[in-house]
């Protein structure tokens, strides 16, 4: 049996019975096989506590400590009662035998309602593993802790540096399906204690072999972007956020990627175990989706890596897009003009019609407007072959060509017309007379690009033939997993459009 197959068999076995905690039991579990600390933050009566015990059936007879804390909790409740007959002799030695410096898997509830004297000596015990007893050092076999509470520590209470020991952070909320809420009605309550099958308990010897092997897992090249993407996004978003990761939770959230992949019997990461970085971000609940988001964002965006630079080759490709459109084609129209005196204008010979049909007589000219009015809307005189203004010629570009004429001469009032220079080469006409070296040497510039892409998209159809089956993984779920799916088909449909773009780019140099 591989391990896939035998940890979704585990974490069917521990869910039973329980109603959309799936995610949670699969999520928690994997942290206490690799050796990351979990908090379970939700309001009372959701079975946090039930899900750490469950999680510890998951493994064959592990020494358990669990203690619900208050702030009138003592060091002794939770560390183990002091040696009255050792202090007779002088030394201050606790009696740990049943408590948390001899346990290998513990839950701590209301964690953070805990007195100062606990955490303090808490967060060294989780962070060095040991726990110092007296003038003693003794090893802690501490191998996983969950701890919960219906609270987040509160900004500078002192307690950033235990919860940054807590990489995987779960909310765990009340039922939400009608259908599941009526099963948990109807249902006897749940039991802690299940029969887990022999077979599919994890045995002390294979966990600390299981935690060596997973740190031999790569990250992939993917991993490492999608990681780039959310970091980016988490310092450029950090005045809403306020969302910090240290180095360390980083190195312990790479960690759990690892022990997730091996546990998919794979050698490296992939999308779906970037997924689980949803986890391991979040501070507080107002930060908790917003941070979800940039994790989704970050793994559909990511696709395959192809070993090229992306936008970079879009840059490439739209500068030869418009120095193909600067040097082989018209970029406006160009109009037919003649010069006088030195200026360019459009020739034009108008006629002028009276308003009154009693006045017969029409006015022609030869007249010379200016070309560098074309795009003005101010009113001006046209000149004659001379250069000279014609005073009683009105001209008034609109705008988009048309050239609106007017004629004022001894009270008669006359007809205004609309002239439109004439165009020898409209926009995106193909220049004529082009050098033959620069079309060719532009044309080989965009096939080059073009093979570079469609090479690019070979290698990523390639790897994505049976890659979703190899993203499916017993702690996501297969509707987060289509994320990944999803951003893989965006890239490679965004790769088919600029080759059909570069096609475009090769048939405008022919």
């Amino acid at each position: 049996m591989g391990l896939q197959k035998r940890i979704g068999d585990l974490v069917a076995s521990v869910s039973e019975g329980m109603f959309e905690r799936e995610e949670i039991i699969a999520v928690s579990l994997l942290g206490a096989l690799c050796g990351q600390n979990t908090f379970l933050y939700g309001p009372p009566g959701t079975a946090k506590s039930l899900i750490s015990r469950r999680i510890a059936c998951a493994f064959e007879q592990p020494t358990y400590f669990e203690y619900l804390l208050n702030r009138f909790s003592t060091p002794e409740e939770v560390f183990g009662p002091v040696s009255i007959k050792a202090l007779k002799e002088d030394h201050y030695i606790r009696k740990t035998d049943n408590y948390l410096p001899k346990a290998e898997f513990a839950f701590l509830d209301e964690i953070w309602k805990s007195s100062p004297a606990i955490l303090n000596t808490l967060l060294t015990l989780i962070n060095e593993h040991v726990f110092r007893n007296g003038e003693a050092i003794e090893k802690a076999p501490l191998k996983a802790l969950i701890a919960a509470s219906n609270e987040t520590p509160d900004a500078n209470q002192g307690l950033e540096a235990l919860y940054d020991r807590f990489i995987v952070r779960l909310m765990v909320g009340p039922i939400r399906e009608a259908q599941h809420f009526d099963q948990l009605l109807n249902s006897k309550p749940t039991e802690a204690e299940i029969d887990i099958p022999s077979a599919l308990q994890v045995k002390s010897s294979e966990w600390a072999e299981w935690m060596a092997r997973s740190h031999k897992v790569k990250l992939s090249a993917e991993t490492l972007t999608i990681i780039h993407l959310i970091r980016e996004q988490l310092e450029e978003q950090y005045e809403t956020l306020k969302v910090y990761v240290s180095d360390r939770r980083w190195q312990r959230a790479a960690m759990l990627m690892k022990a997730a992949a091996f546990f998919n019997d794979r050698k490296e990461t992939n999308h779906s175990d970037a997924l689980l970085l949803q986890h391991c971000l979040w501070t507080h609940e107002e930060n908790r989706q917003a941070v979800w988001d940039i994790v989704a964002d970050a793994v559909k965006s990511s696709g395959i890596d192809s070993g090229i630079d992306l936008a970079e080759a879009d840059r490439r490709k739209d500068k030869l897009d418009k120095e193909i459109h600067t040097e082989l084609y018209h970029s406006e129209n160009v109009y037919k003009t003649v010069t006088v005196n030195g200026n360019e204008f459009f020739q034009k010979k108008v006629s002028f019609l009276p308003e009154d049909n009693y006045y017969r007589h029409q006015e022609e000219f030869e007249i010379y407007i200016h070309s560098d009015k074309l795009k003005s809307t101010d009113a001006f005189h046209p000149v004659d072959v001379k250069g000279n203004e014609e005073e009683e010629i009105y001209c008034k570009f609109d705008g988009q060509g048309t050239c609106r004429l007017e004629y004022k001469s001894g009270g008669i009032k006359y007809k205004k017309i609309n002239i439109t220079p004439s165009v020898l080469f409209h926009k995106g006409d193909k220049k004529k007379d082009i050098n033959s070296r620069l079309v060719s040497s532009l044309s080989q510039s965009v096939m080059e690009m073009r093979e570079i892409l469609q090479g690019t998209l070979k290698q990523v159809e390639a790897k994505f033939k049976g890659y979703k089956s190899r993203l499916a993984s017993p702690f996501v779920p297969a509707d987060k997993v289509n994320l990944a799916v999803f951003g893989i088909a965006k890239q490679i449909e965004d790769l088919q459009l600029r080759i059909k773009d570069c096609e475009r780019l090769e048939e405008l140099c022919r």
